[in-house]
């Protein structure tokens, strides 16, 4: 899974340098179930289950040597009308899981998106590229001094473009040497 994530990001970085790490718990496709999973979490408010999928995700991360040392993690932010009507950020559920089995600090004041977006489900490649580019800042007095080892938290990794968009504003503020890595639940892939 992990190799099948890692060549998605390597088609979208035509600008950007590579992500330290990235993983997924499952392919994201029709011709399964598990595209359920990230729909009932995202659309249904089905919490319980993303939190135990999630937790399938922490676990196999952490008997992992390659997020032994993530300190941070920062959910994909929503716009503050989406989540204000959905009720909850699916990317938050997620990271909160991952952050406490990794023994990592969850971030929710780091990244805002400052603009809604479109949603991304049936843009094209550059479509979603444009769609979220310039969609998220940081927020005033967010501070990520002795941070070493950042991970990006949303449900779905289809283009990269969403996750791609919130690296390139972290790596404006972080130093050279803060490395930044990405999970996902899904990844759209075969």
């Amino acid at each position: 899974m992990a190799d099948r994530l890692n060549d998605l990001i390597q088609r979208d970085l035509t600008e950007a340098e590579p992500y330290s790490y990235a993983t997924s718990l499952f392919y994201y496709r029709a011709s399964t179930g598990y595209r359920d999973i990230t729909k009932g979490l995202k659309y249904r408010g089905d919490i319980a289950s993303g939190r135990y999928f999630s937790g399938m995700l922490a676990e196999e991360m952490a008997d992992s040597e390659l997020y032994s040392d993530v300190d941070t993690v920062i959910p994909v932010p929503l716009h503050w009308t989406r989540r204000w009507s959905r009720g909850y950020n699916q990317a938050a559920e997620i990271g909160e899981v991952i952050a406490r089995r990794l023994g990592a600090t969850l971030r929710l004041d780091i990244l805002k998106r400052s603009r809604r977006t479109k949603t991304q489900t049936r843009l094209s490649i550059e479509g979603k590229r444009s769609n979220v580019e310039g969609a998220f800042k940081i927020r005033r007095g967010a501070d990520l001094s002795g941070t070493s080892h950042i991970l990006l938290v949303d449900d779905v990794f289809t283009t990269g473009a969403t996750l791609n968009s919130c690296r390139k504003v972290l790596k404006g503020v972080t130093g050279p040497d803060v490395r930044i890595s990405v999970a996902t639940l899904a990844c759209v892939g075969d």
